[in-house]
């Protein structure tokens, strides 16, 4: 399935199911869902591989009957069957930001996907700039595509890892993800926007999630651009979504088995290296959704969780009593119409 808007669903025929149907060319059919899937909440995903019955080709619809089963799932965004994750940050306009980039990074690795990343509009710095960024991504354990839209640099190559797999593209607003797709697929005419001069950030301007063809087969996703993702990792996890640490645990064990690699004696993990500082902030956010869902498992709980800057969280107490909670200007206005009907 290529695309869903509202309640209904583009669904791409496989080349078996249309050539005897409509030999010219691929088949897209506009379907709805068979109500026995609501019934029993099976939801439509892009990306799911369906069962189309009862197809009308003079009109090109079709009502959606089944749902195979999936080898991946993701839940933000939305997408079914997808092999991997194009991660798109810019080297310049907006500035490339280490932390922001380290904080994708974990998160997509959170996906148990195949994470890619690509570097857009290497035209804007130096070559001596992109060496260094290359050096450093290579110890965080990443061999980055340098691209340039514009100047249509590293572009064939980046095309090569993209056939047959359906990939996922993501990254802040303003990165050129648009632009890309654009180059690859001039009929997705995607809208692209101009980076905020106050913020130095992108404007968001994809909406929705859509696949697209890419010429010699696969797939691309484009996604909605956000900046700070939050994590949701638990806090034993949280060290297998940074490759240094994989690396290093190959090498070497901790003296614990339930190590979290922060301050615990005889760790493998902790030492010299550039994105451990990141780790232990990310610990401690981890650290305190555990601590969330715990407290969501428990009826009594008294607090409730609040996120600040950088997808930090804090948390604070919940209104024990309905006397402290202001009432809704619906409520207010319903009070006032009794009161009223009394007096009459």
């Amino acid at each position: 399935m290529l695309a869903t808007q509202a309640n209904y669903y583009q669904v791409r025929l496989e080349p078996q199911d249309w050539l005897a149907n409509k030999p010219q060319s691929p088949v897209t059919l506009l379907c709805t869902r068979r109500s026995r899937l609501m019934k029993i909440g099976q939801t439509v995903m892009v990306g799911d591989r369906v069962v189309v019955e009862e197809p009308d080709w003079q009109g090109l619809r079709g009502a959606i009957g089944e749902v195979l089963p999936r080898r991946s799932v993701l839940d933000r965004p939305p997408v079914a069957n997808a092999d991997q994750i194009l991660l798109v940050f810019a080297l310049a306009e907006p500035a490339l930001d280490p932390y922001q980039l380290s904080r994708f990074l974990v998160k997509a690795e959170s996906t148990g996907l195949e994470v890619r990343l690509c570097l857009s509009k290497q035209d804007l710095v130096t070559p001596a700039e992109q060496t260094s960024w290359l050096d450093r991504l290579r110890h965080w354990g990443y061999n980055p595509s340098l691209i340039s839209v514009s100047q249509g640099q590293g572009l064939a190559n980046l095309l090569s890892h993209l056939q047959q797999k359906i990939t996922i593209v993501s990254g802040p607003s303003g990165v050129g993800k648009s632009s890309l797709i654009n180059w690859f697929i001039p009929q997705a005419a995607l809208r692209t926007g101009a980076v905020s001069g106050k913020l130095a950030r992108g404007r968001h301007t994809t909406r929705h999630v859509e696949l697209f063809e890419l010429p010699g087969g696969g797939l691309l996703a484009d996604t909605p651009g956000f900046n700070q993702p939050e994590l949701m990792a638990l806090p034993q996890d949280l060290a297998q979504y940074f490759p240094e640490i994989r690396e290093r645990l190959k090498q070497a064990t901790c003296q614990f088995s339930d190590c979290l690699h922060h301050g615990e004696p005889n760790c493998a993990v902790r030492g010299e290296w550039e994105r451990y500082e990141h780790y232990l902030e990310f610990l401690t956010e981890a650290i305190a959704y555990q601590q969330v869902l715990e407290r969501q498992s428990n009826p009594e709980s008294a607090l409730k969780r609040k996120t600040k800057g950088k997808g930090h969280a804090t948390f604070e107490p919940k209104l024990a009593s309905e006397k402290y909670r202001r009432r809704s200007r619906r409520m207010e206005h319903q009070v006032l119409f009794n009161q009223e009907l009394e007096e009459l």
